[in-house]
């Protein structure tokens, strides 16, 4: 018997817009606890090629993929690395990609994993397991680099404070659990108002993007699912804080329209035929009555485009992308904590 579904944000919005279709080929770039990919497989006759880098949850789901009879195929391997993947199976095209951003609620659940200051757990936010962590960019860092993951990655106003409390702190006593940080930086920045968002919370947002690489990774795996969908094949994107869905945003905005293929060794270039027709002008958020149901649906927004027959972009200043030149420059916080 297939076991339950666990339904993820926007879950009936996403497979809508994926169009899922008997014989088609789809990717869950995210996969976590399995919700869209159990969504797709249930909704037509069709494969799923499903992406996590955490291998506890693909070995949570080996106990129930069978009962799809060969239509899931679980690969632990970050959704950047997609196309490489696809590829050594032989598969050179799929007719859908769904990405549901963010950290998953299982890994937020599990102490061990020190994602979440709700749990305390040692400080460690890696979502494959390895190294350099939270923990070692914590020690590591000096204060203007936690200050700039904080604000480049969290968009922290207090960053500069909060990296001076821990740069303190560290010195009378090693900072390695989650409780440990999330009291230090409530000290350094208590809450005041009406906010109901701990104070830490940006801080964790930001050291868990920063140790994950997720907007790096977000920014390739785009690139890597225009190169792999077919002619009217879809791409959905379930982004749920503004880093995220500038990048999505950015991406569709700029291949929906006509793009100068013109260098600077060849300016009279043509352009470049658009690749994605916009599903819809705007983000979709998600209903009331899930909203109310779960509160990580408030800050969903759901973009969604169909590849059009133009080629993939291929150059590397890509105008729909962020550069590297664009996003902070953080290779020596990696180089300090490297271990």
């Amino acid at each position: 018997m297939i076991a339950a579904v666990h339904i993820p944000v926007m879950a009936p919005e996403a497979i809508k817009a994926l169009g899922v279709k008997d014989g088609g080929v789809y990717v869950d770039a995210t996969f976590g606890a399995g919700g869209y990919a159990k969504a797709i497989l249930n909704a037509a006759n069709c494969s799923v090629y499903a992406f996590d880098r955490d291998p506890r949850a693909i070995a949570a789901a080996n106990d129930w993929a069978g009962d799809y009879d060969g239509r899931l195929v679980l690969i632990n391997r970050p959704f950047a690395e997609m196309e490489e993947a696809l590829g050594a199976r032989g598969v050179e095209d799929v007719d859908g990609v769904v990405f549901d951003l963010g950290v998953s609620s299982m890994q937020l659940d599990e102490a061990d994993r020190g994602f979440s200051f709700r749990h305390d757990g040692p400080l460690s936010m890696r979502m494959d397991g390895e190294k350099p962590d939270a923990a070692d960019v914590v020690a590591g860092a000096d204060a203007r680099q936690l200050a700039a993951v904080f604000k480049a990655y969290g968009e922290e106003k207090k960053a500069a404070r909060i990296a001076r409390a821990i740069v303190a702190a560290r010195e009378a006593k090693p900072i390695e659990t989650t409780g440990a940080l999330a009291a230090i930086v409530e000290q350094a920045n208590p809450l005041r108002g009406p906010s109901k968002i701990h104070p830490a919370t940006r801080v964790f947002q930001a050291l868990r993007i920063f140790v994950n690489d997720e907007l790096g990774q977000l920014v390739a795996a785009l690139r890597a699912a225009e190169c792999l969908l077919k002619p009217a094949g879809r791409l959905v994107v379930v982004t749920f804080h503004s880093l995220e869905d500038r990048i999505v945003k950015r991406f569709f905005a700029a291949r929906a329209k006509n793009r100068p293929r013109a260098t600077r060794h060849r300016p009279e270039q043509a352009h470049a035929p658009a690749t994605f027709r916009l599903l819809s002008s705007k983000a979709m958020a998600a209903s009331s009555e899930e909203a109310a149901r779960n509160p990580r649906a408030r800050s969903a927004k759901l973009r969604a485009g169909e590849r059009l027959a133009g080629p993939a972009y291929a150059g590397e200043d890509d105008p729909g992308l962020p550069r590297h030149a664009d996003l902070p420059d953080l290779e020596g916080v990696t180089a300090s904590c490297s271990v």
